[in-house]
């Protein structure tokens, strides 16, 4: 293929350089990418109200700029939407990501600049490559195609001129006209709304297609892949893409999904390849695969600051440059951006994991925890209990979601688990017993509050029917892109919609 050399090219000394200059001087890069920052924007409304121009440090910016939720940002976003122009970045915004990183009936629209696609999305892409291939120097990817599952776009009911979607539509989209000649399926099919009609499309026009490369949310390919088997006969992806070598995946954590992926592509050419991007931006690629840990990426145009978990929300939090960060702190996440978001809390948390490179994994949602009786379990333990749980009993879980059973005059507080099993533990008791303990060994808070049942009692694990999340999904018109369910909730709202959804299918 033609396309080939301009690919290949890419994956040049020069990039490689670069990103060893970032991993060798951190706290240098990240000082630079905020004066940058700083100088570009100083002219606009936002910049101009927080006279950008006479900063000169990092403390300065954490004194003077308020840390920010995306419910502060709604009246600079809905005059964005509306044309205006040079409010938080120069320029008009003509993209919007919709983010639903939740369930809530509430939707996010993230400015997409320019910038933030070309120096964040697409750096990041092409630095995938680079990193996958210097790990893996014989690969063959470039020799077939990638196949994407993406989302779809729809003109902002805001203004006819600019236009809102799933970031993965949005990069479909915008991407240089040559993708489509190393992409599967077409632009035309991968943007399609109903996901179930994507679904058929890509199962029939992909096939049979040398696809070596995927990339995506892994619950949403689970189905995918799913559907392509059913469809072909076979069990085993490899059979319908022989040379299918590495899936790139993000979004979620891959944690629960992993066994079920090395059922259905069994071989040992199967790389797996964890990457951290959002629609704020792009933030970490896994750069060792001996380790699940990111790299975490410095030179995409986004300043990174770091709030202790326990202090996210708290108006006298200190955020701390990543100069000042230690290892196994569970921090929430704050950026600065070329798409015009300013000390933005993301809602993520992370914890390092390394502090020479900077690597770290994610652990979790600053709202999605389960701290009703003081035991702050979060994402992280979750997975490591559950992984622990499947690994005991030989099980294997689809999908899952947690939240509290609160305490009443006759009874003790506890949680309770409803979790799509997609095969089912021989002992659901052992199942509960292993996960119980395995939480206790992650989480001290956890086992001090379980200590002979002082406040919480042994949690209730129900295995609900098969497709109930996405039944749940397609009520809430969430089914498909870059939805994804909860997992874990201070509340029983979660828990109590999921049990109508059973309950309308009995």
């Amino acid at each position: 293929m033609a396309i080939i050399p301009s690919i290949v090219s890419w994956l040049n000394t020069k990039r490689i350089n670069q990103i060893e200059l970032f991993r060798k001087y951190p706290a240098e890069t990240q000082q630079e990418t905020l004066y940058k920052l700083l100088a570009k924007a100083a002219g606009t409304e936002w910049g101009q109200k927080y006279d950008y121009s006479s900063i000169t440090s990092a403390g300065d910016f954490r004194e003077r700029v308020p840390v920010q939720t995306y419910e502060d940002l709604i009246p600079y976003v809905d005059r964005l939407r509306k044309g205006e122009a040079n409010l938080l970045w120069p320029g008009e915004i003509k993209w919007f990501a919709k983010s639903s990183g939740t369930t809530s009936t509430k939707s996010k629209f993230i400015p997409m600049s320019a910038d933030a696609l070309e120096h964040c999305h697409y750096r990041a892409a092409r630095d995938i490559l680079i990193l996958y291939s210097m790990i893996y120097p014989e690969t063959k990817i470039f020799l077939g195609k990638s196949l994407t599952l993406g989302g779809s776009h729809k003109i902002d009911q805001f203004s006819n001129d600019a236009l809102y979607g799933d970031l993965s539509a949005i990069l479909i989209e915008n991407a240089p006209f040559w993708v489509d000649a190393i992409r599967t399926p077409k632009t035309k099919i991968a943007l399609i709304e109903d996901f179930e009609e994507k679904l058929n499309k890509i199962t029939l026009t992909t096939i049979n297609e040398n696809v070596t490369n995927i990339a995506g949310v892994p619950s949403w390919y689970l189905v995918l892949i799913k559907q392509i088997l059913a469809h072909t006969g076979k069990t085993n992806l490899l059979d319908v893409w022989p040379n299918l070598e590495v899936f790139f995946h993000g979004g979620v954590s891959f944690v629960p999904y992993r066994d079920q992926f090395r059922n259905l592509i069994r071989g040992e050419q199967m790389h797996y390849m964890e990457t951290y991007n959002a629609s704020e931006g792009f933030f970490g690629i896994q750069d060792d695969p001996s380790s699940g840990d990111m790299l975490l990426m410095l030179d995409y145009g986004i300043y990174y600051e770091f709030i202790p978990a326990e202090k996210a929300g708290s108006p006298s939090a200190k955020a701390l440059t990543l100069g000042e960060v230690e290892k196994d702190v569970n921090y929430a996440l704050v950026i600065s951006t070329n798409g015009g978001l300013w000390r933005y809390m993301i809602g993520d948390t992370i914890v390092f994991t390394s502090l020479n490179p900077y690597r770290f994994r994610i652990s979790g949602r600053t709202k999605h925890f389960i701290n009703v009786f003081g035991e702050e379990v979060i994402i992280d333990n979750a997975e490591k209990a559950l992984e622990a749980a499947c690994k005991a009993t030989n099980s294997l879980i689809t999908d899952y979601t947690a939240g509290p059973v609160f305490m009443s005059s006759e009874s003790k507080g506890s949680h309770e688990w409803l979790i799509e099993f997609a095969e089912e533990p021989a002992d659901l008791n052992l199942f509960t017993e292993v996960l119980d303990s395995a939480l206790k060994s992650v989480n001290s808070d956890y086992e001090a509050k379980r200590h002979k049942n002082l406040n919480l009692v042994r949690p209730v694990i129900r295995s609900v029917p098969k497709d109930t999340f996405n039944k749940w999904l397609i009520s809430k018109n969430k089914f498909g892109g870059q939805n994804k369910v909860p997992r874990l909730s201070n509340s029983r709202e979660y828990i109590e919609e999921l049990n109508r959804v059973i309950v309308g299918s009995d």
